[in-house]
């Protein structure tokens, strides 16, 4: 039987009041988003595939798990790069060939080549300390990547940047990594990051895998309520009986599904339509008097956290915040049309 190409790994990690014990697989060419709330385990994760000491660790059917750190075929970019200060980038870029018995010649004729892919020839005499923030990126995904690795572990490589240059070195990665023919893991806070430059998303929470899918699906299928706030939905569970989800914690909700047992409803902030008097002749289904608890700036628009027996997230454009007169303590009515949520089994 063939060995399975790619990444097949389970991660055990043992800190005394945590332990995490993850699975991960990922065929070649894949990019794999690690997601979760701080202290969930994606850093402790992403280290542990490259000094893995429990577990297991294949790649491209090769055992890795007794193979010392240093001769695996893993590259890494950290999240403040570490390039070597005292290199030009050229030099740290061959650096890695070096270290894999390359001559030295060819380790700098390789380095040129990929400061030419990156498109920092100009820069090739270049000290870290004189590169921007996102030519040192580019360099230190460039070390990562000259010694062909068959696994690259990426560790937030855009939190170190200024918002601007955040928006070009996010497009120039999403290429780099397209054309990448190995595994790529990715660790990100970044719910964007992750739905921009991954296949598959791995939500982490206690050390444990929650969720993992497409983007796509895990956008429109939250299953936990710190995957809902990434990707900015309400999220609920209860037990369907038809149109009819009677919440775990809260009132009914109407939903278009007609489904039965145990459920999730989101739906987004901008569903819900808020009021200062009751509404008369609203078609909407769903109807509850609330009370605004914060406001806050969110992208163009306000958002308003309601309490109540269903706590809610609601976004209104600033103009009408201020007719509504929404402050903290302000009572408001909350209507959800059926046909703006959304149920799916649990």
């Amino acid at each position: 039987m063939p060995h399975r190409a790619g990444l097949d790994a389970r991660l055990v990690v043992d800190h005394g009041t945590f332990r995490l014990d993850v699975t991960l697989t990922a065929a070649p060419g894949d990019v794999v988003a690690l997601l979760g709330p701080n202290g969930a385990g994606k850093t402790t994760a992403l280290r542990a595939l490259a000094p893995l000491t429990d577990g297991r660790l294949c790649l491209d059917g090769a055992a890795l798990d007794r193979t010392p750190p240093e001769s695996r075929p893993v590259g890494v970019v950290f999240q403040d790069y570490l390039l070597f200060p005292h290199l030009s980038a050229l030099d740290n870029l061959a650096f890695g060939p070096r270290c894999h018995g390359v001559t030295k010649a060819a380790a700098r004729a390789q380095a040129a080549e990929w400061l030419d892919r990156m498109g920092l020839t100009d820069h090739a005499g270049t000290k870290p300390r004189k590169l921007s923030g996102g030519q040192a990126q580019r360099v230190a995904l460039a070390r990562a990547l000259a010694t062909h690795p068959r696994l690259l572990l990426l560790d937030e490589p855009r939190a170190a940047l200024d918002a601007r240059t955040r928006l070009e070195v996010r497009a120039q990665l999403r290429r780099h990594l397209a054309e990448f023919e190995a595994v790529a893991v990715l660790v990100t806070h970044d719910p964007l990051d992750a739905m921009v430059l991954a296949d598959r998303l791995v939500v982490i929470e206690h050390g444990r895998v929650v969720q993992q899918g497409a983007p796509a699906d895990i956008a429109r299928h939250p299953r936990t309520d710190h995957i809902a706030q990434l990707v900015g939905l309400n999220l609920y569970k209860g037990q369907a009986e038809g149109h009819t989800v009677r919440l775990d914690a809260g009132p009914a909700l109407t939903t278009t599904e007609d489904l039965a047992g145990p459920v999730f409803v989101a739906f987004p902030p901008s569903a819900v339509t808020l009021y200062r008097d009751r509404p008369t002749g609203s078609s909407a289904r769903n109807l509850w008097r609330r009370e605004v608890a914060g406001l806050k700036t969110h992208g163009d628009q306000i958002r308003a956290d309601l309490t109540g027996e269903l706590p809610l997230a609601a976004d209104l454009t600033t103009v009408a915040a201020a007719e509504l007169d929404l402050h903290p303590g302000a009572p408001v009515w909350a209507t959800i049309k059926a046909m703006q949520t959304h149920a799916y089994p649990t």
